[in-house]
């Protein structure tokens, strides 16, 4: 690629907000506890031809791009990758080298965030994000397009300390549509089976569902649902199971006030002191002391 039309920005069309240095730190030293996380630099760049940008130190920020148009591509660490359109990557901080540029014969049109944080580098280990994950595919995702206008016209309007103040909070919305976009996006195809299978949960709360009946209802094996259910949510199938069936058991001893045999036996445990039992283990307190503390907090 020829220097001379290499370009870090100046594409028709294109939106570009840095938000300065000072103004973030003034704004961190005022209300820190607002600005766990934060957008630095945003923008839009339609049919960014002969884009290019070469961090020979990496980068301070978190980088997401979300092609909508196009290709592109990327080298970090000495990898090489290529970017669609419907797909988005998520550079998390690093020192290694990256850079990244337009496909000449077909430049991506890319939304774009820069967005830091004085501890984002254990969230990014929190989330698994890693400059090796590579472009992730996504249904067009327009929930994420309109969070991002949210953010770009907020800060348009000045960096007051609203302003500033809602486009980190808007920050955390976009970022869960990218990571978590079964909960955000409209789509014809069918439930996923993680969906199907916790609402399959929620419909029978009152039964003894086991890993085995889960598996079933997908012609899955146990040992291979369980290990997709566990890398989902985070948890094994039964314990997210009992955790919706104490989530309920709150909701009746706080609205109803209802007897504590009653919820019991409404959520499929005949003993309601081994109903106790459990409920204190996820709940922490016992059923009885949940309820009369939801009492006197109304």
């Amino acid at each position: 690629m020829s220097n001379s039309f290499k370009r870090r920005d100046g594409f028709t069309g294109e939106k570009l907000i840095s938000i300065p240095l000072k103004v973030l730190k003034d704004a961190k030293e005022k209300n820190p506890e607002l600005y766990f996380m934060y957008v630095t630099h945003i923008g839009y760049f339609p049919k960014a031809a002969f884009h290019y940008r070469e961090r020979r130190k990496g980068c301070e920020d978190n980088i997401l791009i979300y092609c909508v148009q196009g290709k592109g591509h990327y080298i970090v660490d000495n990898k090489r990758y290529e970017v669609h359109a419907n797909q988005f990557i998520i550079l998390p901080v690093t020192d290694k080298y990256m850079r990244y540029w337009a496909d000449i014969e077909d430049p991506w049109t890319i939304y774009w965030i820069h967005y830091t944080g004085d501890n984002i580098t254990m969230l990014n280990k929190s989330l698994n994000l890693s400059i090796t994950n590579g472009p992730i595919h996504i249904p067009f995702n327009d929930k994420a397009i309109e969070t991002w206008h949210n953010i770009y016209q907020t800060l348009e309007m000045g960096y007051s300390t609203e302003n500033l103040c809602n486009a980190s909070f808007c920050l955390y919305h976009l970022i869960a549509v990218f990571l978590f976009p079964q909960h955000h996006i409209n789509s014809n195809e069918q439930i996923d089976i993680i969906t199907q299978t916790i609402l399959n949960m929620r419909n029978n709360l009152s039964k003894r569902l086991s890993v085995e009946d889960m598996a079933q209802m997908h012609t899955l094996s146990v040992s291979y649902f369980s290990n997709l259910f566990k890398k989902a949510t985070g948890m094994p199938p039964i314990d997210y199971f009992i955790q919706l069936k104490m989530q309920r058991a709150c909701q009746l001893l706080y609205v109803n006030g209802s007897k504590i045999k009653v919820v019991a036996s409404e959520l499929g445990y005949e003993d309601p002191y081994y109903f106790s039992r459990i409920f204190k283990k996820y709940i922490g307190t016992s059923p009885e002391q949940y309820r009369m503390s939801s009492k006197n907090s109304g």
